[in-house]
């Protein structure tokens, strides 16, 4: 295969398989930071974190920060300005798959962290992404998930639908018809990429110091259906888990107050970009099986709302 960024995908990365500038969009540095760390040891460090971050989820995570020269990611209990995911045991590949996905939703301008793929000790890969709710100087911005924002327990978080989405963002955030108009291409996107985990707890909103909330960028981005096949939607939208086609989207842009001219822009440039979207998938570090169903899932979906 040609050799290919680690963090953008495309052609040209260098001798540690990656562009300077990529580089330093994300760690702020010409050179790749290393880790001394194995997968195995990184997930005792996630299980001794318990309780020490606000990191949560099925899939472990880890608070990294760059030493002081910026050369390595160091395992931070507390201030981490990174997330690290490493390999499971469970599902194969959910690095690489969670990586495409990300970039992916930015072929359709939803705003995403700056993220990429790094090799452990072991040579195994993990996925990196920098911590939106961190300032430079390491402070907290305020960040609260759909769950805590609907007065859910986290044992509720499928326990909703996309339309409690919807009444939560007109509810809280300071410019509802933008954010909306954000929800409904996110959700658009999440259906259209096959990923059935997309429950309360992956979305969230930030207050920023002048008081204004808009919706996070879009985060655990993952295909969830390369790993359980016809996974369907964790919120229903509208009231289906699946099956969903054009006329159900522009149902629900209806619900949203969002207008039929700017919904039917939302949905066609979705389905512009299944070109682009298949040339991604087969540039990714995804085994080739798993390349070639990924392009079936999205094929299909941009088919059903055409």
């Amino acid at each position: 295969m040609t050799r290919v960024c680690r963090i953008c995908l495309q052609e040209g990365g260098g001798e540690g398989g990656y562009h300077v500038r990529c580089l330093r969009s994300l760690f702020n540095s010409a050179a790749a930071p290393a880790i001394d760390l194995e997968t195995s040891r990184l997930h005792m460090a996630a299980l001794a974190m318990v309780g020490h971050t606000s990191l949560s989820g099925v899939q472990k995570k880890i608070s990294v920060s760059l030493s002081a020269d910026r050369a390595t990611l160091q395992v931070a209990a507390t201030g981490g300005r990174y997330v690290l995911k490493p390999q499971t045991g469970v599902y194969p590949c959910l690095p690489e798959n969670e990586h495409l996905t990300t970039l992916l939703a930015g072929l359709v301008d939803i705003p995403v962290a700056a993220s990429g793929l790094i090799q452990l000790k072991d040579a195994s890969p993990a996925f990196i992404s920098r911590r939106f709710d961190r300032l430079a100087d390491g402070r907290k911005v305020h960040q609260e998930d759909f769950c805590q924002l609907a007065g859910l327990p986290a044992r509720s978080q499928y326990d909703a639908s996309a339309e409690t989405c919807v009444k939560i963002v007109r509810r809280y955030v300071s410019e509802p018809s933008v954010e909306l108009l954000r929800l409904y291409t996110l959700l658009l996107f999440v259906w259209w990429s096959g990923n059935g985990d997309m429950h309360l707890k992956n979305f969230s909103l930030l207050t920023d110091a002048n008081r204004f909330t808009r919706l996070t960028p879009a985060y655990d981005l993952v295909c969830t259906r390369l790993l359980i096949p016809d996974d369907p939607l964790a919120l229903p939208l509208p009231g289906r888990h699946q099956h969903l086609r054009r006329g159900h989207w522009l149902q629900f842009a209806e619900y949203c107050g969002i207008p039929e001219k700017a919904a039917r822009r939302v949905l066609d440039r979705q389905c512009s970009a299944l070109s682009g979207s298949i040339e991604l998938i087969h540039r990714s570090f995804l085994p080739p099986e798993q390349q070639q169903e990924y392009a079936a899932i999205i094929a299909a979906n941009t088919a059903a709302i055409q």
